[in-house]
Protein backbone atom coordinates (compact mmCIF):
# COMPACT_ATOMS: atom_id res chain seq x y z
CA UNK A 1 0.00 0.00 0.00
CA UNK A 2 2.89 2.41 0.83
CA UNK A 3 4.49 1.73 -2.57
CA UNK A 4 1.25 2.59 -4.35
CA UNK A 5 0.94 5.94 -2.51
CA UNK A 6 4.56 6.79 -3.29
CA UNK A 7 3.99 6.11 -6.99
CA UNK A 8 0.89 8.32 -7.05
CA UNK A 9 2.83 11.17 -5.32
CA UNK A 10 5.68 11.01 -7.84
CA UNK A 11 3.25 11.18 -10.75
CA UNK A 12 1.58 14.23 -9.20
CA UNK A 13 4.93 16.02 -8.69
CA UNK A 14 5.92 15.31 -12.30
CA UNK A 15 2.71 16.77 -13.64
CA UNK A 16 3.07 19.91 -11.52
CA UNK A 17 6.61 20.33 -12.64
CA UNK A 18 5.51 20.55 -16.27
CA UNK A 19 3.69 23.83 -15.41
CA UNK A 20 7.06 25.61 -14.65
CA UNK A 21 9.57 24.72 -17.33
CA UNK A 22 13.12 26.31 -17.25
CA UNK A 23 14.42 28.74 -19.93
CA UNK A 24 16.86 27.51 -22.57
CA UNK A 25 20.58 28.12 -21.72
CA UNK A 26 22.56 30.63 -23.84
CA UNK A 27 19.57 32.52 -25.16
CA UNK A 28 19.97 36.32 -25.35
CA UNK A 29 17.41 38.06 -23.19
CA UNK A 30 17.16 40.99 -25.55
CA UNK A 31 17.96 40.03 -29.13
CA UNK A 32 16.95 36.39 -29.72
CA UNK A 33 13.40 35.33 -30.28
CA UNK A 34 12.39 33.17 -27.42
CA UNK A 35 10.69 29.86 -28.17
CA UNK A 36 7.15 29.65 -26.78
CA UNK A 37 6.83 27.01 -24.04
CA UNK A 38 3.58 24.97 -23.69
CA UNK A 39 2.15 24.99 -20.13
CA UNK A 40 -0.46 22.51 -18.78
CA UNK A 41 -3.64 24.09 -17.47
CA UNK A 42 -4.16 24.03 -13.68
CA UNK A 43 -7.64 22.56 -14.13
CA UNK A 44 -6.22 19.57 -15.99
CA UNK A 45 -3.64 19.07 -13.28
CA UNK A 46 -6.29 19.22 -10.58
CA UNK A 47 -8.50 16.73 -12.44
CA UNK A 48 -5.62 14.30 -12.85
CA UNK A 49 -4.54 14.71 -9.20
CA UNK A 50 -8.09 14.22 -7.97
CA UNK A 51 -8.44 11.10 -10.09
CA UNK A 52 -5.21 9.67 -8.75
CA UNK A 53 -6.29 10.39 -5.16
CA UNK A 54 -9.60 8.60 -5.78
CA UNK A 55 -7.73 5.68 -7.33
CA UNK A 56 -5.47 5.45 -4.28
CA UNK A 57 -8.45 5.60 -1.92
CA UNK A 58 -10.23 2.87 -3.91
CA UNK A 59 -7.13 0.66 -3.78
CA UNK A 60 -6.88 1.18 -0.02
CA UNK A 61 -10.54 0.19 0.52
CA UNK A 62 -10.11 -2.87 -1.71
CA UNK A 63 -7.04 -3.97 0.25
CA UNK A 64 -8.89 -3.51 3.59
CA UNK A 65 -11.87 -5.52 2.33
CA UNK A 66 -9.53 -8.26 1.09
CA UNK A 67 -7.92 -8.46 4.54
CA UNK A 68 -11.33 -8.91 6.20
CA UNK A 69 -12.28 -11.63 3.72
CA UNK A 70 -8.98 -13.42 4.34
CA UNK A 71 -9.60 -13.34 8.12
CA UNK A 72 -13.09 -14.83 7.58
CA UNK A 73 -11.63 -17.55 5.37
CA UNK A 74 -8.98 -18.41 7.99
CA UNK A 75 -11.68 -18.54 10.73
CA UNK A 76 -13.87 -20.87 8.65
CA UNK A 77 -10.85 -23.06 7.90
CA UNK A 78 -10.14 -23.38 11.64
CA UNK A 79 -13.78 -24.34 12.33
CA UNK A 80 -13.68 -26.82 9.45
CA UNK A 81 -10.47 -28.36 10.81
CA UNK A 82 -12.06 -28.74 14.27
CA UNK A 83 -15.15 -30.32 12.71
CA UNK A 84 -13.05 -32.76 10.69
CA UNK A 85 -11.11 -33.70 13.84
CA UNK A 86 -14.30 -34.28 15.82
CA UNK A 87 -15.80 -36.32 12.99
CA UNK A 88 -12.68 -38.46 12.97
CA UNK A 89 -13.00 -39.04 16.73
CA UNK A 90 -16.70 -39.88 16.36
CA UNK A 91 -15.92 -42.29 13.53
CA UNK A 92 -13.36 -44.03 15.76
CA UNK A 93 -15.89 -44.19 18.62
CA UNK A 94 -18.55 -45.70 16.36
CA UNK A 95 -16.02 -48.19 15.03
CA UNK A 96 -15.14 -49.18 18.60
CA UNK A 97 -18.84 -49.56 19.46
CA UNK A 98 -19.34 -51.76 16.42
CA UNK A 99 -16.43 -53.96 17.47
CA UNK A 100 -17.82 -54.18 21.02
CA UNK A 101 -21.23 -55.19 19.69
CA UNK A 102 -19.60 -57.80 17.44
CA UNK A 103 -17.70 -59.21 20.41
CA UNK A 104 -20.85 -59.28 22.49
CA UNK A 105 -22.77 -61.00 19.69
CA UNK A 106 -19.99 -63.58 19.36
CA UNK A 107 -20.11 -64.18 23.11
CA UNK A 108 -23.84 -64.70 22.96
CA UNK A 109 -23.43 -67.07 20.03
CA UNK A 110 -20.91 -69.07 22.08
CA UNK A 111 -23.35 -69.14 25.00
CA UNK A 112 -26.07 -70.21 22.59
CA UNK A 113 -23.89 -73.06 21.38
CA UNK A 114 -23.18 -74.07 24.97
CA UNK A 115 -26.87 -74.01 25.80
CA UNK A 116 -27.62 -76.08 22.72
CA UNK A 117 -25.06 -78.66 23.85
CA UNK A 118 -26.46 -78.71 27.39
CA UNK A 119 -29.99 -79.03 26.04
CA UNK A 120 -28.94 -81.89 23.78
CA UNK A 121 -27.27 -83.65 26.70
CA UNK A 122 -30.36 -83.19 28.86
CA UNK A 123 -32.54 -84.58 26.11
CA UNK A 124 -30.27 -87.61 25.79
CA UNK A 125 -30.41 -88.13 29.54
CA UNK A 126 -34.17 -87.78 29.47
CA UNK A 127 -34.40 -90.38 26.72
CA UNK A 128 -32.15 -92.69 28.70
CA UNK A 129 -34.29 -92.20 31.80
CA UNK A 130 -37.43 -92.86 29.82
CA UNK A 131 -35.84 -96.03 28.43
CA UNK A 132 -34.91 -97.08 31.97
CA UNK A 133 -38.42 -96.28 33.08
CA UNK A 134 -39.88 -98.51 30.39
CA UNK A 135 -37.45 -101.27 31.38
CA UNK A 136 -38.44 -100.93 35.02
CA UNK A 137 -42.12 -101.00 34.06
CA UNK A 138 -41.54 -104.21 32.14
CA UNK A 139 -39.68 -105.74 35.04
CA UNK A 140 -42.43 -104.60 37.37
CA UNK A 141 -45.03 -106.27 35.20
CA UNK A 142 -43.08 -109.51 35.16
CA UNK A 143 -42.61 -109.37 38.91
CA UNK A 144 -46.30 -108.73 39.42
CA UNK A 145 -47.06 -111.76 37.29
CA UNK A 146 -44.62 -113.84 39.30
CA UNK A 147 -46.12 -112.58 42.55
CA UNK A 148 -49.58 -113.42 41.36
CA UNK A 149 -48.50 -116.90 40.33
CA UNK A 150 -46.69 -117.40 43.62
CA UNK A 151 -49.68 -116.22 45.60
CA UNK A 152 -51.93 -118.60 43.66
CA UNK A 153 -49.46 -121.48 44.14
CA UNK A 154 -49.11 -120.80 47.83
CA UNK A 155 -52.82 -120.58 48.42
CA UNK A 156 -53.00 -124.30 49.45
CA UNK A 157 -49.84 -124.09 51.59
CA UNK A 158 -49.34 -120.52 52.68
CA UNK A 159 -45.86 -119.48 53.66
CA UNK A 160 -45.73 -116.24 55.63
CA UNK A 161 -42.01 -115.68 55.16
CA UNK A 162 -42.21 -116.12 51.38
CA UNK A 163 -45.19 -113.74 51.08
CA UNK A 164 -43.45 -111.11 53.20
CA UNK A 165 -40.34 -111.36 51.02
CA UNK A 166 -42.32 -110.94 47.80
CA UNK A 167 -44.19 -107.95 49.23
CA UNK A 168 -40.87 -106.41 50.24
CA UNK A 169 -39.50 -106.87 46.71
CA UNK A 170 -42.58 -105.25 45.20
CA UNK A 171 -42.34 -102.29 47.58
CA UNK A 172 -38.65 -101.79 46.72
CA UNK A 173 -39.40 -101.86 43.00
CA UNK A 174 -42.23 -99.37 43.48
CA UNK A 175 -39.86 -97.01 45.32
CA UNK A 176 -37.33 -97.36 42.51
CA UNK A 177 -40.00 -96.62 39.95
CA UNK A 178 -41.19 -93.52 41.82
CA UNK A 179 -37.60 -92.28 42.12
CA UNK A 180 -37.09 -92.77 38.40
CA UNK A 181 -40.33 -90.91 37.71
CA UNK A 182 -39.24 -87.97 39.86
CA UNK A 183 -35.89 -87.94 38.09
CA UNK A 184 -37.59 -87.86 34.69
CA UNK A 185 -39.86 -85.01 35.80
CA UNK A 186 -36.89 -83.07 37.15
CA UNK A 187 -34.97 -83.51 33.91
CA UNK A 188 -37.96 -82.43 31.84
CA UNK A 189 -38.32 -79.30 33.98
CA UNK A 190 -34.63 -78.51 33.53
CA UNK A 191 -35.01 -78.99 29.78
CA UNK A 192 -37.95 -76.58 29.75
CA UNK A 193 -35.95 -73.91 31.65
CA UNK A 194 -32.97 -74.36 29.35
CA UNK A 195 -35.23 -74.01 26.33
CA UNK A 196 -36.68 -70.76 27.72
CA UNK A 197 -33.19 -69.40 28.31
CA UNK A 198 -32.18 -70.44 24.82
CA UNK A 199 -35.18 -68.66 23.30
CA UNK A 200 -34.34 -65.46 25.21
CA UNK A 201 -30.71 -65.69 24.09
CA UNK A 202 -31.87 -66.01 20.49
CA UNK A 203 -33.99 -62.86 20.87
CA UNK A 204 -31.06 -60.97 22.37
CA UNK A 205 -28.74 -62.12 19.59
CA UNK A 206 -31.20 -60.92 16.96
CA UNK A 207 -31.49 -57.59 18.77
CA UNK A 208 -27.71 -57.14 18.90
CA UNK A 209 -27.38 -58.08 15.25
CA UNK A 210 -30.00 -55.47 14.38
CA UNK A 211 -28.15 -52.85 16.46
CA UNK A 212 -24.87 -53.70 14.72
CA UNK A 213 -26.56 -53.32 11.33
CA UNK A 214 -28.02 -49.96 12.35
CA UNK A 215 -24.67 -48.69 13.62
CA UNK A 216 -23.09 -49.61 10.29
CA UNK A 217 -25.76 -47.93 8.20
CA UNK A 218 -26.22 -44.67 10.11
CA UNK A 219 -23.97 -41.64 9.30
CA UNK A 220 -21.32 -40.54 11.83
CA UNK A 221 -23.28 -37.38 12.65
CA UNK A 222 -26.71 -35.90 12.13
CA UNK A 223 -27.29 -32.18 11.51
CA UNK A 224 -30.18 -30.30 13.04
CA UNK A 225 -31.06 -28.99 9.59
CA UNK A 226 -30.95 -30.37 6.05
CA UNK A 227 -28.28 -27.84 4.99
CA UNK A 228 -25.38 -29.04 7.07
CA UNK A 229 -23.86 -28.71 10.55
CA UNK A 230 -25.15 -26.37 13.23
CA UNK A 231 -24.12 -22.72 13.32
CA UNK A 232 -21.34 -23.37 15.78
CA UNK A 233 -19.68 -25.65 13.25
CA UNK A 234 -19.96 -28.70 15.53
CA UNK A 235 -22.23 -31.49 14.33
CA UNK A 236 -25.03 -32.75 16.54
CA UNK A 237 -24.24 -36.36 17.47
CA UNK A 238 -26.44 -39.48 17.32
CA UNK A 239 -27.10 -41.26 20.59
CA UNK A 240 -25.54 -44.67 20.82
CA UNK A 241 -28.10 -47.46 20.23
CA UNK A 242 -27.00 -49.22 23.44
CA UNK A 243 -26.83 -46.24 25.79
CA UNK A 244 -30.48 -46.15 26.92
CA UNK A 245 -33.47 -48.37 26.18
CA UNK A 246 -36.54 -47.01 24.38
CA UNK A 247 -39.03 -49.03 26.46
CA UNK A 248 -39.23 -51.75 29.12
CA UNK A 249 -39.09 -54.59 26.59
CA UNK A 250 -35.66 -53.44 25.41
CA UNK A 251 -34.55 -53.47 29.06
CA UNK A 252 -35.83 -57.04 29.30
CA UNK A 253 -33.86 -58.03 26.19
CA UNK A 254 -30.75 -56.58 27.83
CA UNK A 255 -31.15 -58.85 30.85
CA UNK A 256 -33.42 -56.94 33.27
CA UNK A 257 -35.94 -59.32 34.84
CA UNK A 258 -37.04 -57.49 38.00
CA UNK A 259 -40.15 -55.30 37.97
CA UNK A 260 -39.60 -51.74 39.19
CA UNK A 261 -38.80 -48.16 38.22
CA UNK A 262 -36.32 -47.65 35.35
CA UNK A 263 -35.19 -44.79 33.09
CA UNK A 264 -35.93 -45.04 29.36
CA UNK A 265 -35.40 -42.71 26.40
CA UNK A 266 -37.60 -43.25 23.32
CA UNK A 267 -36.39 -42.00 19.93
CA UNK A 268 -36.39 -38.17 19.65
CA UNK A 269 -37.43 -37.81 23.30
CA UNK A 270 -35.94 -36.78 26.61
CA UNK A 271 -35.30 -39.59 29.16
CA UNK A 272 -37.96 -40.17 31.84
CA UNK A 273 -38.84 -42.67 34.57
CA UNK A 274 -41.29 -45.53 34.04
CA UNK A 275 -42.51 -48.56 35.96
CA UNK A 276 -41.62 -51.80 34.15
CA UNK A 277 -43.66 -54.96 34.66
CA UNK A 278 -41.25 -57.78 33.82
CA UNK A 279 -42.80 -61.12 32.87
CA UNK A 280 -41.40 -64.39 31.56
CA UNK A 281 -42.13 -63.24 27.99
CA UNK A 282 -40.87 -59.64 28.08
CA UNK A 283 -41.09 -56.19 29.62
CA UNK A 284 -44.29 -54.12 29.77
CA UNK A 285 -44.26 -50.32 30.25
CA UNK A 286 -47.04 -49.44 32.72
CA UNK A 287 -48.93 -46.28 31.71
CA UNK A 288 -51.74 -46.30 34.31
CA UNK A 289 -52.49 -47.92 37.66
CA UNK A 290 -55.56 -47.66 39.93
CA UNK A 291 -55.60 -49.64 43.16
CA UNK A 292 -56.60 -47.71 46.28
CA UNK A 293 -57.92 -44.24 45.41
CA UNK A 294 -54.83 -42.48 46.83
CA UNK A 295 -54.53 -40.21 43.75
CA UNK A 296 -57.26 -37.92 42.39
CA UNK A 297 -57.69 -38.67 38.67
CA UNK A 298 -60.17 -35.83 38.10
CA UNK A 299 -57.40 -33.70 36.59
CA UNK A 300 -57.21 -31.09 33.80
CA UNK A 301 -55.71 -31.47 30.33
CA UNK A 302 -52.21 -30.29 31.22
CA UNK A 303 -51.92 -32.82 34.05
CA UNK A 304 -53.02 -35.69 31.79
CA UNK A 305 -50.56 -34.50 29.15
CA UNK A 306 -47.57 -34.36 31.51
CA UNK A 307 -48.53 -37.19 33.89
CA UNK A 308 -49.19 -37.34 37.65
CA UNK A 309 -49.10 -39.66 40.67
CA UNK A 310 -46.40 -42.00 42.02
CA UNK A 311 -44.83 -44.74 39.91
CA UNK A 312 -44.82 -47.06 42.93
CA UNK A 313 -48.53 -46.44 43.56
CA UNK A 314 -51.34 -44.91 41.52
CA UNK A 315 -50.29 -42.86 38.53
CA UNK A 316 -50.89 -41.73 34.94
CA UNK A 317 -47.69 -41.76 32.86
CA UNK A 318 -48.68 -38.80 30.64
CA UNK A 319 -49.94 -38.55 27.08
CA UNK A 320 -46.66 -37.01 25.88
CA UNK A 321 -44.63 -39.91 27.28
CA UNK A 322 -47.05 -42.54 25.99
CA UNK A 323 -46.94 -40.95 22.52
CA UNK A 324 -43.13 -40.87 22.51
CA UNK A 325 -43.09 -44.64 23.08
CA UNK A 326 -45.94 -45.81 20.81
CA UNK A 327 -46.08 -43.11 18.12
CA UNK A 328 -44.87 -45.40 15.35
CA UNK A 329 -47.44 -48.13 16.04
CA UNK A 330 -46.74 -51.82 16.40
CA UNK A 331 -47.63 -51.80 20.11
CA UNK A 332 -50.10 -53.76 22.25
CA UNK A 333 -52.26 -52.16 24.96
CA UNK A 334 -52.73 -54.65 27.79
CA UNK A 335 -55.52 -53.80 30.28
CA UNK A 336 -55.93 -55.81 33.50
CA UNK A 337 -59.10 -55.37 35.60
CA UNK A 338 -60.28 -56.77 38.94
CA UNK A 339 -63.62 -56.56 40.75
CA UNK A 340 -64.43 -56.71 44.46
CA UNK A 341 -64.88 -60.50 44.29
CA UNK A 342 -61.17 -60.76 43.29
CA UNK A 343 -62.07 -61.95 39.80
CA UNK A 344 -59.75 -60.82 37.01
CA UNK A 345 -60.13 -59.83 33.36
CA UNK A 346 -57.50 -59.08 30.72
CA UNK A 347 -57.89 -57.17 27.44
CA UNK A 348 -55.23 -56.81 24.75
CA UNK A 349 -55.66 -54.32 21.90
CA UNK A 350 -53.18 -53.48 19.10
CA UNK A 351 -53.04 -49.69 19.05
CA UNK A 352 -51.30 -46.51 17.93
CA UNK A 353 -51.41 -43.11 19.65
CA UNK A 354 -51.69 -39.90 17.61
CA UNK A 355 -49.70 -36.75 18.25
CA UNK A 356 -50.81 -33.63 20.12
CA UNK A 357 -52.51 -31.98 17.14
CA UNK A 358 -54.90 -34.96 17.00
CA UNK A 359 -55.58 -34.63 20.76
CA UNK A 360 -53.64 -37.88 21.25
CA UNK A 361 -56.22 -39.95 19.36
CA UNK A 362 -56.27 -43.64 20.22
CA UNK A 363 -56.36 -45.77 17.07
CA UNK A 364 -57.16 -49.44 17.74
CA UNK A 365 -56.49 -51.89 14.92
CA UNK A 366 -58.10 -55.20 13.86
CA UNK A 367 -61.60 -54.02 14.77
CA UNK A 368 -63.25 -57.00 13.07
CA UNK A 369 -61.70 -59.50 15.53
CA UNK A 370 -62.74 -57.92 18.84
CA UNK A 371 -64.41 -60.05 21.47
CA UNK A 372 -67.32 -58.74 23.53
CA UNK A 373 -64.94 -57.85 26.39
CA UNK A 374 -62.62 -55.87 24.11
CA UNK A 375 -65.45 -53.99 22.38
CA UNK A 376 -65.93 -51.43 25.18
CA UNK A 377 -62.93 -49.52 23.86
CA UNK A 378 -61.90 -51.31 20.68
CA UNK A 379 -64.98 -50.58 18.56
CA UNK A 380 -65.13 -46.88 19.47
CA UNK A 381 -61.39 -46.36 18.91
CA UNK A 382 -61.22 -48.26 15.61
CA UNK A 383 -61.47 -45.04 13.51
CA UNK A 384 -59.49 -43.02 16.08
CA UNK A 385 -60.79 -41.58 19.37
CA UNK A 386 -59.37 -38.29 20.78
CA UNK A 387 -58.64 -37.83 24.49
CA UNK A 388 -60.91 -35.57 26.57
CA UNK A 389 -60.80 -33.84 29.95
CA UNK A 390 -63.31 -31.55 31.66
CA UNK A 391 -61.45 -28.46 30.38
CA UNK A 392 -60.97 -29.81 26.84
CA UNK A 393 -64.02 -31.58 25.41
CA UNK A 394 -63.16 -33.77 22.39
CA UNK A 395 -65.74 -36.57 22.79
CA UNK A 396 -68.44 -37.56 20.30
CA UNK A 397 -71.31 -36.50 22.51
CA UNK A 398 -72.67 -33.25 21.07
CA UNK A 399 -74.87 -32.03 23.92
CA UNK A 400 -72.69 -32.72 27.02
CA UNK A 401 -69.08 -33.13 28.07
CA UNK A 402 -68.43 -36.75 29.05
CA UNK A 403 -65.47 -35.80 31.25
CA UNK A 404 -67.72 -33.41 33.26
CA UNK A 405 -70.72 -35.75 33.27
CA UNK A 406 -68.57 -38.69 34.42
CA UNK A 407 -65.11 -37.95 35.86
CA UNK A 408 -61.42 -37.90 34.91
CA UNK A 409 -59.84 -37.88 31.45
CA UNK A 410 -60.40 -40.68 28.95
CA UNK A 411 -60.91 -41.58 25.31
CA UNK A 412 -64.66 -40.96 25.54
CA UNK A 413 -67.05 -41.74 22.71
CA UNK A 414 -70.63 -41.30 23.90
CA UNK A 415 -69.89 -41.49 27.67
CA UNK A 416 -71.21 -45.01 28.15
CA UNK A 417 -68.75 -47.80 27.30
CA UNK A 418 -65.60 -47.42 29.43
CA UNK A 419 -63.72 -45.09 31.76
CA UNK A 420 -60.75 -46.35 33.77
CA UNK A 421 -59.81 -42.88 35.05
CA UNK A 422 -63.08 -42.19 36.89
CA UNK A 423 -63.64 -41.73 40.62
CA UNK A 424 -62.42 -44.52 42.92
CA UNK A 425 -65.22 -45.92 45.13
CA UNK A 426 -64.61 -48.34 47.97
CA UNK A 427 -66.97 -51.29 48.32
CA UNK A 428 -69.91 -51.04 48.72
CA UNK A 429 -70.40 -48.44 45.97
CA UNK A 430 -72.72 -45.41 46.35
CA UNK A 431 -76.42 -46.10 46.15
CA UNK A 432 -77.13 -43.19 43.82
CA UNK A 433 -76.97 -44.21 40.18
CA UNK A 434 -75.54 -40.91 38.96
CA UNK A 435 -72.62 -41.32 41.38
CA UNK A 436 -71.87 -44.93 40.47
CA UNK A 437 -71.53 -44.11 36.77
CA UNK A 438 -68.72 -41.68 37.69
CA UNK A 439 -66.57 -44.58 38.87
CA UNK A 440 -64.09 -46.88 37.14
CA UNK A 441 -66.10 -49.07 34.80
CA UNK A 442 -65.83 -51.39 31.81
CA UNK A 443 -69.33 -51.91 30.47
CA UNK A 444 -68.89 -55.26 28.69
CA UNK A 445 -67.40 -56.92 31.78
CA UNK A 446 -69.28 -55.82 34.92
CA UNK A 447 -71.55 -53.14 33.52
CA UNK A 448 -71.56 -49.37 33.51
CA UNK A 449 -72.73 -48.98 37.12
CA UNK A 450 -70.23 -51.36 38.76
CA UNK A 451 -67.16 -49.46 40.10
CA UNK A 452 -64.13 -51.72 39.64
CA UNK A 453 -61.55 -52.40 42.33
CA UNK A 454 -58.39 -51.95 40.26
CA UNK A 455 -57.07 -51.39 36.76
CA UNK A 456 -53.63 -51.49 35.18
CA UNK A 457 -52.77 -50.36 31.65
CA UNK A 458 -49.41 -51.27 30.09
CA UNK A 459 -47.90 -51.35 26.63
CA UNK A 460 -45.26 -53.41 24.83
CA UNK A 461 -44.18 -54.11 21.23
CA UNK A 462 -46.46 -56.53 19.40
CA UNK A 463 -43.47 -58.90 19.08
CA UNK A 464 -43.92 -59.80 22.74
CA UNK A 465 -47.20 -61.54 21.82
CA UNK A 466 -45.75 -63.28 18.77
CA UNK A 467 -42.84 -64.66 20.81
CA UNK A 468 -45.13 -66.08 23.50
CA UNK A 469 -45.43 -69.86 23.13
Amino acid sequence: MNTTLATVTLCLVALMATGFPLERKGASPSGAKEKRVQFAAWDDVNVIAHGLLQLGQGLKEHVDKTKVQMRDIFTKLKVFNRTVTELGKESQRLRAEGEALKARAQGLEEREGHLLNVTAELREKAEEVQHDRRTVNERMSRLEQRVDSMLQGDAARPDMNSGAKNNSDVHIIQLMLEAQGRRVDDLMERIRHQQEKLDKQNVRIRTLQSQIQQSRQRPPWRSSSAEGPTQSGVAEQHDSPVEMAADCHQLFLRGETTSGVYIIQPVDSEPFNVFCEMTADGGWTVIQRRQDGSVDFDQLWQAYEKGFGSLNGEFWLGLENIYSIAKDGGYILNIKLSDWAEELASIQLPFQLGEKVSNYSLLVQDAGTFSTLESSLGIDAAPGLPFSTRDQDNDRKADISCAKHLSGGWWFSNCGRSNLNGRYFQSPPPKQRHQRKQGIFWKTWRGRYYPLKSSTMMIAPAAIIKSTP
